[in-house]
């Protein structure tokens, strides 16, 4: 036996395809009805798998990220913060007031509870009015 007399067991046989119209009949050779007879994707058994398990959430409101803002009152800042002192998130973690979360350091926004007398720099902090304003009349500084 010559390499040119090699010839493979298989039969060369081309897949039919189905769905073309012709001389098949009314069904095409697709027989009838169901997923194997409509014209388009086939889903596979493990891709309805994976969107089985996809969570049915409702509206756009269930992808909002949670907000992680600490909030600090003046009173806090009263008891544990120095005369002169720069507040700044970091400081607050520093000082044990604001904790990390996930292992960042938090907005902070500063609210306006209680009294105070202490003359302090805020920086980097989201604050409300009536904080800024008792911070302000002590004579401390917001940026």
């Amino acid at each position: 036996m010559q390499t040119h007399q090699l010839q493979p067991k298989h039969k060369t046989h081309n897949k039919k395809r189905i769905g073309r119209g012709g001389k098949k009949g009314t069904y095409s050779g697709k027989g009838m009805k169901g997923q194997t007879s409509r014209a388009g994707r086939k889903m596979m058994p493990f891709v309805r798998e994976i969107i089985k398990r996809y969570p049915k959430l409702k509206g756009y409101r269930a992808f909002v990220p949670e907000d992680l803002t600490a909030v600090v009152n003046l009173d806090i800042l009263e008891k544990n913060a120095k005369e002169g002192q720069t507040i700044t998130p970091n400081t607050l973690v520093k000082l044990g007031i604001v904790k990390q979360i996930k292992g960042f350091t938090p907005k902070v926004k500063i609210l306006g509870r209680g009294k105070f007398s202490k003359k302090l720099t805020i920086e980097k902090c989201f604050i409300s009015k009536t904080a800024k304003e008792s911070i302000e009349k002590a004579g401390g500084k917001v940026k």
